[in-house]
């Protein structure tokens, strides 16, 4: 199983191959914002790297990133984790003014992924 480390929440095991916005919100319990319901439309899920970030990024994450002219910042969305990663949660339901985080993202990727080298 991965480790994945939150800061100021700590490291938690996350089933290989979870979708990360899911493990910030079950295993880690971030007030992680996915307002589009974790479908790569919004950026909402933004997190930070601090080690570990995955070289493989979808097309849909690259476009997304690309359209907003974000930089430094990876959609929690479109990752699985497969690897121990260290991650900063930017992106909060908590001071956001929002009424809530999103509905919950599915277990598998959307848009369906095309894995593209980073």
């Amino acid at each position: 199983m991965p480790t994945l480390t939150v800061e100021n929440y700590g490291s938690f095991a996350v089933p290989e191959g979870k979708r990360l916005v899911l493990a910030l919100i079950d295993e880690a319990g971030v007030d992680q914002l996915h307002a589009c319901g974790g479908n790569c439309r919004c950026t909402t899920c933004r997190v930070e790297f601090v080690e570990g970030e995955p070289a493989a990024i979808t097309e849909a994450e690259q476009a997304k990133l690309a359209e907003r002219g974000l930089s430094g910042v990876r959609l929690s969305c479109q990752i699985l984790c497969d690897q121990d990663m260290t991650v900063r949660a930017i992106s909060r339901l908590e001071g956001s003014g929002r009424p809530d985080p999103g509905s919950r993202p599915e277990v598998e990727i959307h848009p369906e992924p095309v894995w593209v080298g980073r």
